[in-house]
């Protein structure tokens, strides 16, 4: 089976409502049938599946995982959110910019821009539409701040890149932490742009003294030391990004028994959430391996290389590889257009002569506009399920500058690659 004829009829299954690891894994295991033989391709099926489930690397995701929920558990986001808010009341627009500081420092510790979005909603909506925030502004600042969980470390999608492509998962937290700090200023810069181009009257309240606002950090600390106890241990070689992973999830229990959330009945749905979202990705991970054993043998590795060996100029392969991933993004979500993509691109890519650890960040910024644009904008579908009086339109509408200010940063980070190699290279 030819690698256009088995595309055609992996999106067929996908979009007639099979889920993408079983519509991956099936797609791969005929197409490998029909050119190797059938038993040849059982046994190397078995031997993938075996080889990569018994890996050690890939206890990261589950404890990662862990990690975040004990987070959302402890209910951190809002002492962040009120945190925020103590150093930004006084602007105009300034509780929109908070809520993208908030998701910003929630993402970090709990990796989910799905979560990210779900939780801060039922915690800034509230207090935004009390200060007469249009509901364009306020979701659409909560659904841009929530695409900073798939960037800012830990983050699964780095850790599902890093599988894929054996590259180091320490080194691609590290790079995502600048592009990170950078997406939130330029989320910040869309609420001020917002603000004046719609000429809204915002109320703003007194400023606080400095001590007052150190009073109200006071409660995001412990958030903030575990954030720099998990990166500081793999910047500083304390621990492997797999070992950091562990303590982070122990760090993160610690932190919901000392802020007295560490109640029996919650703590078992925690570990429940856990163990069901690793047996999802686990199956999509091992259906991708199963696709990515098709696309190798069908030889459309190959073929897309040649293609793209028509273009004199190696940034013009980063330029198509953006324009496919902005079209695919109005199709797949996030996890599904990675692991479709990644196996066929990242050969190309590396054979370009780009480095694999920032081509990692370029796609995850990438994706990252796929949570936040139309027609499949997750963190969009996900806010409208949480505010349910609001229209998707109106969401849609209010995130347009959002979106503009991602493209800007894709454009920064091919521009200066260092942006997001600096760290990594003084590991």
């Amino acid at each position: 089976m030819s690698w256009p004829v088995g595309s055609l009829i992996f999106l067929a299954l996908m979009f007639t409502g099979m889920p993408i690891a079983f519509s991956m894994a099936l797609v791969g295991l005929v197409g490998t049938m029909s050119i190797i033989g059938v038993q040849p391709a059982l046994s190397l099926i078995g031997q993938t599946f075996f080889d990569n489930g018994r890996e050690y690397s890939l206890s990261v995701l589950p404890l990662f995982l862990m990690m975040g929920n004990f987070v959302v558990q402890s209910g951190v986001a809002d002492d962040l959110y009120k945190a925020a808010h103590a150093w930004l009341r006084h602007r105009k627009g300034g509780l929109a910019i908070a809520t993208i500081l908030a998701c910003g420092g929630f993402s970090s510790v709990c990796g989910s821009s799905l979560a990210t979005a779900a939780t801060m909603a039922k915690i800034a909506l509230p207090s935004m539409r009390r200060y007469r925030y249009p509901d364009s502004l306020s979701t659409a600042s909560i659904a841009a701040g929530g695409t900073l969980g798939i960037l800012i470390p830990p983050s699964v999608i780095l850790v599902f890149y890093g599988i894929m492509t054996q590259q180091d998962i320490g080194k691609l937290f590290l790079a995502g932490i600048v592009p990170g700090m950078v997406g939130i200023a330029f989320y910040s810069l869309a609420v001020v742009f917002s603000v004046r181009y719609m000429k809204l009257d915002l109320p703003t309240e007194t400023k606080l003294s400095l001590r007052e606002r150190l009073v109200a950090t006071r409660g995001v600390a412990g958030a903030m030391l575990l954030f720099a106890f998990v990166m500081g241990g793999i910047y500083a070689g304390v621990f492997t990004a797999t070992e950091s992973a562990g303590m982070g999830a122990a760090g993160a229990m610690l932190l919901t028994i000392l802020k007295g959330r560490f109640k029996l009945g919650e703590t078992f749905r925690t570990l429940y959430e856990t163990a069901k979202n690793t047996a999802m990705m686990f199956f999509i991970l091992f259906g991708a391996l199963t696709f990515t054993n098709y696309v190798n043998l069908s030889g459309m590795t190959t073929d897309l290389q040649s293609a793209l060996s028509g273009f004199t100029h190696p940034m013009a392969i980063i330029f198509v590889i953006l324009a496919l991933f902005l079209l695919l993004g109005c199709l797949l979500e996030s996890l599904s257009m990675i692991t479709l993509t990644v196996p066929i691109f990242y050969p190309v890519v590396a054979g370009a002569g780009f480095d694999l650890i920032w081509f990692g960040i370029f796609v995850v910024m990438v994706t990252e506009i796929s949570y936040i644009h139309p027609p499949l904008g997750m963190n969009a579908f996900v806010l409208r399920s949480v505010v349910k009086d609001v229209s998707l339109k109106t969401i849609f509408t209010g995130l347009i500058p959002f979106v503009g200010m991602d493209i800007v940063r894709i454009l920064l980070l091919i521009a200066f690659p260092a942006m997001a190699l600096f760290l990594p290279s003084h590991m």
